[in-house]
């Protein structure tokens, strides 16, 4: 996917005026990789992008500078082991011409703690603010080539999805079904990033860790999986069923592909992130299982698997065309066994677009 980093650059800038922020500072992480194009080995050396509106330069390790090179062509200030980060912190900070008594700088979050206050202390009442309102706020409204990249790895998954329904039978091991996920994604030019296989009872726990469960026949099955293609995250979650579900697991997926539906008719440009929440858990309150949905109703998805708009009763974000979250609502009931449906969408101008192709019925084997 060619990314003109220069213009994401300029786009920074231009929401730095509007924020009022003179100074951004970002480690290695995602948000350096969608900035600049790299993400240098992360380990304790200090490593950060620092921008202005004038400047733009790392504070880079000298292991790490050569295969940096390879990347961008932006400046960097190297340090050795042997000398310490101070003093190319120093040269840096004057080649960004700010004033260090009096600057509003924006930490990135991920960043390590040591790495945020080594700048810091050499930015003595500095006005400290994070990235929701910067990288962040820019990063979760995606291009068209990141939506056809999305969109791609959405396919991927919707294939490893398949793989894992053709593994079960009774007698298999949720570890034997997640392998046969990863296989899929790999075959298809993705890494598998996350395989929770839940039987039975253990789809009540959203978070389960997959293990050496067994399939018993007549159980409930939640597969949650995700890969990465081209740097960007694919995350889903439907269900199956062994052997003909009863009347309680056909009436649960009623209501809860009643909830994702109702957030998706929620889900437009203007509105408020917690309205699609809300639209989806007044469903599941109204029939009698709002105790039973534990969780947000979504998170954004890109480079990272969670990142913003986040979709909960508290977040005020506005959506707005080209944020891409998920929209998966659940009910856990404990001993028995959990629902949840997850699409992955893209915000136009007239609504959401489902980035999978696969159906959210249950499958039945």
């Amino acid at each position: 996917m060619p990314v003109s980093y220069s213009d994401r650059i300029a786009g920074l800038r231009a929401r730095m005026k509007v924020t009022g922020t003179d100074l951004v500072a970002i480690g290695p992480s995602s948000q350096m990789v969608w900035l600049a194009g790299l993400s240098p080995h992360g380990d304790e050396r200090p490593v950060m992008l620092l921008v202005t509106q004038g400047y733009a330069g790392f504070l880079m390790p000298a292991l790490n500078v050569d295969s940096s090179r390879k990347h961008t062509d932006l400046p960097m200030f190297a340090w050795s082991d042997a000398e310490g980060p101070q003093a190319a912190l120093d040269e840096l900070l004057k080649a960004c011409a700010i004033d260090r008594s009096n600057v509003g700088v924006v930490l990135d979050e991920t960043m390590r703690a040591d790495f945020a206050l080594l700048l810091l202390d050499a930015l003595p009442g500095a006005r400290r603010s994070f990235t929701g309102e910067t990288v962040s706020f820019l990063r979760a409204r995606k291009d068209q080539d990141e939506y056809r990249v999305l969109k791609a790895g959405a396919i991927i998954n919707d294939r490893a999805m398949q793989a894992g329904f053709e593994a079960l039978r009774p007698g298999v091991t949720e570890l034997e079904v997640a392998e046969a996920i990863r296989d899929a994604f790999k075959s298809q030019g993705a890494a598998p990033l996350f395989t929770s296989v839940c039987f039975g009872a253990n789809g009540a726990f959203p978070h389960h860790h997959t293990g050496g469960t067994a399939l018993k026949a007549g159980e409930a099955v939640l597969l949650d999986i995700g890969g990465r293609f081209q740097d960007y995250s694919s995350d889903m979650t439907r269900v199956a069923h062994s052997g003909g579900p009863g009347t309680a697991f056909q009436r649960i997926h009623g209501i809860v592909e009643a909830a994702v539906d109702a957030a998706l008719a929620a889900a437009r440009p203007g509105a408020p992130a917690s309205a699609v929440d809300k639209a989806a858990r007044d469903v599941i309150a109204a029939a009698g299982y709002g105790d039973h949905f534990v969780h947000r109703t979504g998170h954004g998805l890109g480079l990272d698997t969670h990142e913003p708009p986040y979709i909960t009763a508290t977040e005020e974000t506005v959506l707005e065309e080209g944020m891409v979250f998920s929209i998966e609502p659940g009910i856990y009931l404990p001993g028995k066994f959990g629902m949840r449906l997850e699409e992955i969408v893209i915000l136009r101008k007239d609504g959401p677009e489902i980035l999978s192709e696969l159906t959210r019925a249950p499958f039945l084997f």
